[in-house]
């Protein structure tokens, strides 16, 4: 039976440390999870506003500008949900022992790249070489 890794409120991952290792795992698994709780309780909370400012509002630039704002709010949950599936694809590698290793090159991410953003999957340089050819497609 495995010893449960317990990690320090202050714990960082360092390069000095072997990479993907217990702590690290544990670390990146919580931070992902805490980020993926607070993007549900962010979407529930926009629900339930949502339900509660149904209203009729008589006043055409009013209601213009409430549709706005409720358009604008539902399209910046959808990305949300995105990021939320993003998460959890990153946990699914954690699991699966893929974490935190470049799917173009299977070369190591930074530590800072994944404290940055925990759902990376690409290293810095796969990730400026993607968005290089992704520009120059648009370009056409």
């Amino acid at each position: 039976m495995k010893a449960e890794v317990i990690l320090s409120d202050d714990y960082r991952p360092t390069e000095d440390e072997p990479f993907m290792n217990e702590r690290q795992l544990k670390y990146f698994r919580q931070k992902l999870m805490d980020w993926k709780a607070d993007l549900l309780d962010d979407s529930k909370s926009t629900i339930e506003e949502l339900q509660q400012s149904t209203r009729n509002i008589p006043d055409i630039a009013d209601r213009a500008s409430e549709e706005t704002d409720r358009a604008l709010e539902l399209r910046t949950r959808d990305r949300q949900r995105k990021l939320v599936s993003k998460i959890d694809a990153a946990i699914r590698r954690i699991d699966e022992g893929e974490y935190g290793y470049c799917e173009e090159t299977g070369e190591q991410i930074s530590l800072k790249r994944l404290d940055a953003r925990p759902i990376a999957t690409l290293s810095l340089e796969a990730q400026e070489r993607h968005e290089r050819a992704e520009k120059v497609h648009r370009d056409d």
